[in-house]
């Protein structure tokens, strides 16, 4: 019972959270190069390659974050395989085909410094790798397997919404220096994510292992 409402709690808070990015991210349909935090990277603005992948990256991130909000429920999986399948592929597809090679860019002109880049550089790193691990275990049919890892890219691909929720919880211009806390946000919102990940992980395999143990003892 308890998982079950810590992922109900978790769903409606990436919702909520995911319609609050659109109204950020309807700032810069207007395609204003002085909006936003378009204002912290006047430096590289200009470069065409840079800014077309972050409007590419902001126009389509929310997708995988909505799209990512199947695995939560057991009862939708269930009763809906072909849509979960539907779904499924557009979230591969959106993070490995135009996510992962946009937020390289991105994370090579990161704010942070050096530890704002190596973040991010990580951050992408993993996102792939959980991502094409989960499709290679469905492809086996290791449903588990598969949960498990679609777990992990998920916990990447919300680390946007881990960093703004800190950011704005945190984050004072008169007690801190914004290089050095937006390098260390990267890294805290990532560890935070991965460690939610774990415990729901673990939860779930200690719950399979307590109803699989009742089952025998019947």
């Amino acid at each position: 019972m308890t998982i079950r409402i810590i992922r109900i709690f978790a769903a409606v808070a990436i919702f909520i959270f995911s319609i609050l990015m659109l109204k950020t991210i309807s700032q810069y349909t207007g395609f204003d190069k002085n909006v936003g935090f378009l204002m912290f990277k006047q430096k590289v603005v200009s470069n065409p390659y840079w800014i077309t992948f972050f409007y590419i990256h902001i126009f389509s991130v929310t997708l995988c974050l909505l799209a990512g909000l199947t695995q939560f429920s057991n009862r939708f999986l269930s009763e809906n395989t072909a849509l979960h399948r539907w779904i499924g592929k557009i979230y591969v597809y959106n993070i490995l085909i135009i996510n992962v090679p946009a937020c390289f860019v991105l994370g090579l002109f990161s704010n942070g410094g050096i530890i704002g880049i190596t973040g991010f550089m990580l951050q992408d790193i993993l996102w792939a790798y959980f991502t094409i691990a989960a499709v290679l275990f469905i492809k086996k049919g290791n449903i588990a397997g598969h949960k498990k890892y679609m777990i992990l890219s998920y916990a990447v691909t919300t680390t946007a919404i881990t960093f703004r929720i800190i950011k704005n919880l945190f984050y004072q211009e008169n007690l801190h220096d914004y290089e050095l806390f937006y390098g260390l946000n990267v890294w805290v919102s990532l560890i935070l994510n991965l460690a939610a990940a774990y415990f729901i992980i673990r939860s779930q395999a200690l719950s399979l292992k307590t109803y699989v143990h009742r089952q025998n003892n019947k």
